[in-house]
């Protein structure tokens, strides 16, 4: 998997992708990543990448130009109207960053990623040479930088080879419609908390439930918007009309 990063602040990514999984990843060759320096494509002396906004208005635009020229040469192409590598633009705009989301751009071998900055790019790189616009969240940064890291590092994870535990991404919250259940790890007694008896009991299958059960509780306490859309079973309907009586009963106590 390649990842073409285009942005105004190259310097931004070192550190974050030289550590931890996606440092591994690419020493493995199991990901690379070009970052891409919109400026070094700005036509001109001074390599102006932006400009005041035609209409007026505050704020200054980042030009076409530069954004054009870089896509275009890394590519070796004109991309204008072609489909076959994704070219994202980063943009608070953009259809929302979602675990799906995520899962569905790792199928790609190659991913271009372009970093707005300003008051945003020119109209014309998101109509004609973006083929998707991607958010991170409903609020607005400095730029695409921070978007484009995550979005890599969500990404990477779903790569085959990269995590030591290929079925990894299938536990992770978000993953199955629900929040993940929680962790422990040793020691069994901490402070005198103590890990779940039926985790350190063996038995798979009662695991498996607890785990299950524990996952739909958390989700129905912190996110109870994600269960309209979660695939439920039977039990699990059950086991979330368990704990609306036990809130309720709670509810009414209380009073």
């Amino acid at each position: 998997m390649h990842f073409d990063i285009f942005t105004l602040f190259p310097e931004m990514f070192q550190g974050v992708f030289e550590c931890s999984i996606i440092q591994r990843a690419r020493q493995a060759g199991l990901v690379s990543i070009a970052l891409h320096n919109i400026r070094d494509y700005a036509p001109g002396k001074h390599r102006v990448t932006d400009d005041v906004p035609y209409g007026g208005g505050g704020g200054m635009v980042m030009k076409p130009e530069p954004i054009w020229n870089a896509v275009e040469a890394v590519l070796g192409y004109d991309p204008t109207g072609r489909k076959d590598v994704p070219i994202i633009l980063l943009s608070p705009q953009g259809r929302l960053f979602t675990h799906a989301v995520a899962r569905e751009l790792a199928q790609q071998p190659r991913l271009l990623l372009i970093c707005g900055r300003y008051e945003g790019v020119d109209e014309r790189v998101r109509r004609y040479l973006a083929t998707d616009e991607i958010s991170i969240g409903d609020y607005v940064l400095s730029g695409g930088e921070i978007p484009a890291m995550v979005l890599v590092d969500a990404i990477v994870r779903w790569a085959p080879g990269v995590l030591g535990d290929p079925d990894a991404p299938l536990d992770d919250s978000h993953a199955s419609g629900l929040l993940e259940y929680p962790h422990y790890t040793r020691p069994a007694i901490y402070r005198g908390f103590e890990v779940p008896a039926v985790l350190r009991s063996g038995h798979h299958a009662e695991i498996a439930r607890w785990r299950r059960q524990e996952a739909l509780r958390r989700t129905h306490e912190r996110r109870p918007d994600l269960l309209a859309h979660a695939p439920l079973t039977q039990a699990d309907r059950e086991f979330l009309a368990q704990l609306e009586r036990e809130a309720a009963e709670s509810a009414q106590t209380e009073l």
